[in-house]
């Protein structure tokens, strides 16, 4: 040890040794300072300021060092590509973040078929100034070709030292961020803490642990794994209530209103409404204004997901791209069961979200996408057809389908970066300056006036009297990283459970004949297929089903979201605090406890249900499944 130790002190790194070392130090440097200054990580003392500037060290070194071990040396050409894979990393997570607020995961870089269509809204996000994060490989590059730096050659010594120092780093981070978060590995709801704590490159390497021991989970499954979920949905569950039945044999049609959040609703630009065809509406319509979007990385395909399912999103990822080969119980499968013909209408490629091949899965008999629809330059825009001609052209489509119908239409105007064309303008822009949420209110008001124009189509047509027409939003328009511009629009500090609030998206239930009134029923996109089936007066059967009718008197009392935050009557959970509703102040943390360790519970079963395939088990004798 002591001679290792004599052999480090006496250490004089070559000219290549000193250009790999610096590569190490400016990547390292700027890894820290995007995480620093551009991920909104919330440091609450000095010793995760310490960990956030550690934890990308670890990942770079161990790279490198492996590299090493394999090849013995590096060439020049080696180590700029290494330094860019990280940057590019490093990259993706900025872009991807500036939207979503969030980072990238492992099934989510699969998602290459999504690629082709979100090139407007990716590069809506990136910035001219982004160049300079990758300024110091171009440098590196020139110093390396006017020195005729080569090939890289450290000493063993040195490799010993590095190799030691790098399992130490990334050992010393975890145990560092343990003493912070106590468990912080067994319970990842939140990837922002996971980041904070283990840096961008150990985050994803966890990542993918993690979806390979999904994987692993579902061939090893076995049907008793099922009875434990059976017990906790089917405790205390009451099926009939006053609304029971009341649409029973009528036509669904199901429409997802496309990054559409309540506070649209009644909302005024200049003294113009943003939404005067839905405030009429909700009047003459079942409207829940405690709704909120339950989705995580899967955006529109998660809504989709919850609302047939009555399963959660899976913490990483999208079920539509990792699960499509699971067997589901999906709410298209149960009405098809019960006599309806199936199907969903989207104007855009089919396999978007991977939707050619889960739509099979959830039991839809039909898939109206682009190629049934004209669609041309001037009626297309940001993702495809515009709503305005994608109802129009959809009522035929509708009317093909033998009654009674089950339809779920895919709205698509409203989507980030909400830009449209000047033809379709109907309102000013808000002032806030930010760019993104000034347009929102625009494409909303299209996508308003689209919606007026479906029903008086569906009037003509004469569907609408044997139809209810089910509205929801399917997830946030604005995310967190524009709350400056949202608290100029709503008129206050957007604090951590203001941020929750936001997540309100409206739950509209418009049946011909039923008066209409504000429900204020805590309520996500998890009660949906419960609530349809019930107002259908369907008894599923024996299914799994996290959620429970809007109108049962029984239900559960929070509703839940993908990062374990949850909301109850009272409280809002989040971030680690509870609050008390209403008044953006902190409450007692027993007051959130007991709905706080179901939540956690809740989501667990449900990924179990996801991960480990359980559906398939469900109407297996139970005599076979304790086998």
């Amino acid at each position: 040890m002591k001679g290792l130790l004599s052999k480090v002190k006496n250490f004089r790194p070559s000219s290549e040794e000193k250009f790999l070392i610096a590569t190490v130090v400016l990547l390292w440097l700027k890894s820290y300072l995007i995480s620093r200054f551009i991920f909104d990580l919330s440091l609450e003392n000095a010793v995760e300021e310490f960990i956030l500037f550690i934890n990308p060290l670890g990942p770079i070194l161990l790279l490198f060092l492996f590299a090493f071990a394999f090849r013995r040396k590096l060439s020049r050409r080696g180590i700029l590509i290494g330094s860019f894979i990280f940057t590019f990393i490093t990259y993706a997570n900025l872009v991807y973040y500036r939207f979503f607020n969030d980072f990238i995961t492992i099934p989510v870089l699969f998602q290459v078929k999504n690629f082709g269509d979100i090139g407007g809204s990716a590069f809506e996000l990136m910035k001219p100034t982004d160049i300079l994060l990758f300024v110091d490989i171009i440098v590196l590059a020139f110093i390396a070709r006017k020195k005729e730096i080569k090939i890289v050659t450290f000493q063993k010594p040195a490799q010993r030292v590095l190799m030691l120092l790098s399992v130490g780093l990334l050992i010393f981070n975890v145990l560092l961020a343990e003493t912070q978060r106590p468990q912080l590995l067994t319970r990842t709801f939140d990837r922002e803490m996971l980041v904070k704590y283990l840096g961008v490159y150990n985050y994803h390497m966890y990542d993918l642990f993690m979806h390979s021991k999904a994987s692993a989970q579902r061939a090893f499954a076995e049907g008793s794994d099922i009875i434990e979920v059976e017990n906790y949905v089917n405790d205390g569950v009451e099926k009939k209530n006053e609304m029971s039945g009341i649409a029973k044999g009528k036509n669904v049609i199901l429409i997802s209103l496309e990054s559409f959040q309540n506070w649209l609703i009644n909302y005024e630009v200049d003294g113009q409404p943003v939404t005067p065809f839905l405030n009429e509406l909700v009047k003459d319509s079942l409207y829940f204004d405690n709704f909120y979007h339950q989705t995580g990385q899967g955006k529109t395909s998660d809504a989709e997901f919850l609302n047939d399912n009555s399963l959660y999103p899976l913490p990483s990822g999208a079920v539509f791209t990792q699960n499509a080969q699971n067997k589901f119980y999906a709410l298209p499968e149960i009405l098809k069961n019960n006599g309806y013909t199936t199907a969903s209408l989207h104007g855009n490629n089919k396999s978007f979200w991977n939707r050619d091949l889960m739509y099979k899965a959830l039991g839809y008999d039909h898939f109206f996408d682009e190629t049934y629809y004209n669609v041309t330059e001037e009626n297309s825009i940001n993702y495809g057809l515009k709503d305005i001609p994608f109802f129009e052209q959809s009522i035929p489509l509708l009317q093909s389908l033998p009654q009674p119908f089950h339809a779920k239409m895919i709205t698509l105007t409203n989507h980030f970066p909400y830009i449209l064309d000047d033809a379709d303008v109907m309102i000013p822009r808000l002032q806030t300056g930010d760019g993104s949420v000034d347009r929102y209110v625009q494409t909303a008001r299209y996508l308003d006036e689209s919606l007026k124009v479906f029903f008086e189509q569906l009037k003509t047509s004469g569907l609408y009297d044997n139809t209810i027409v089910v509205m929801y939003g399917d997830h946030y328009g604005i995310s967190e990283n524009h709350n400056k511009a949202m608290a100029q629009v709503i008129g206050k500090e957007i604090t951590p459970d203001v941020h929750v609030e936001l997540q309100k998206v409206p739950f509209i239930v418009h049946i011909p004949g039923v008066e209409g009134k504000t429900l204020h029923t805590i309520g996500g996109q998890i009660d949906v297929k419960p609530t349809i089936l019930d107002l259908l007066g369907i008894d599923p059967g024996k299914d799994i089903e996290f959620g429970d009718s809007l109108f049962s008197k029984t239900r559960k009392d929070f509703i839940a979201f993908r990062d374990g935050s949850f909301v109850t009557k009272n409280f809002i959970y989040t971030k680690g605090t509870c609050y008390t509703k209403g008044t953006g102040l902190p409450a007692d943390q027993l007051f959130c406890e007991p709905q706080k360790e179901m939540v956690e519970y809740e989501l667990a079963l449900s990924d179990k249900v996801i991960q480990r395939d359980l559906l398939r088990f469900l109407n297996e004798p139970i005599e076979n499944l304790k086998k």
